[in-house]
């Protein structure tokens, strides 16, 4: 895509994960948030692309597919127009 057309990402991981340190005994309450993640569910739209060509926005998509450790698939809207 290069420098032309528009990217929104979807998603914002706004949930926090916690940690005890190891060697902690039992109790003393809640560990502290080690990072933030995402819960994907089946059918949420990660990511959107505007102003670029189908076959250009495609292959990015295709490409950062591939660094999720999930199944994702390419759609496209109805009022979309193919050039």
């Amino acid at each position: 895509m290069k420098r032309e057309g528009q990217l929104w990402i979807r998603i914002f991981p706004d949930k926090p994960i916690t940690k005890k340190p190891a060697e902690v005994r039992m109790g003393k309450g809640k560990g502290a948030p080690e990072g933030f993640v995402v819960p994907i569910t089946p059918g949420r739209i990660l990511l959107e692309a505007e102003g670029v060509p189908y076959e250009v926005a495609k292959e990015a998509l295709r490409l950062g597919a591939q660094k999720l450790p999930i199944t994702t698939k390419f759609i496209v809207r109805r009022d979309y127009e193919m050039e």
